[in-house]
């Protein structure tokens, strides 16, 4: 008997499910996911390739920026928070 703690997770569309318990009951492998389609594929590239962007945005702007300028955008950020609390 599997332990409940096994790393097979049951599918949720009812056809995969049925396929699952097939699979199970006939001791075979459970079909292997398709290939992603190449728009899939993209997809996930442009989503990896924005966070590196937005990774590193932050700290490339701050180091731009002069101490002077910082404090202004960090004053008015607590000012705006502070603003919201008491609303």
């Amino acid at each position: 008997m599997p332990k409940r703690s096994s790393k097979t997770k049951t599918p949720r569309d009812p056809n995969a499910l049925a396929a699952f318990i097939v699979a199970q009951a006939t001791e075979e492998e459970p079909a292997a996911k398709p290939a992603p389609t190449p728009e899939e594929a993209a997809h996930a590239a442009a989503v990896a390739l924005g966070r590196l962007g937005g990774l590193k945005g932050g700290a490339a702007r701050a180091k731009k920026l002069s101490k002077k300028k910082r404090s202004e955008i960090a004053k008015k950020a607590a000012k705006a928070r502070w603003r919201a609390k008491s609303n």
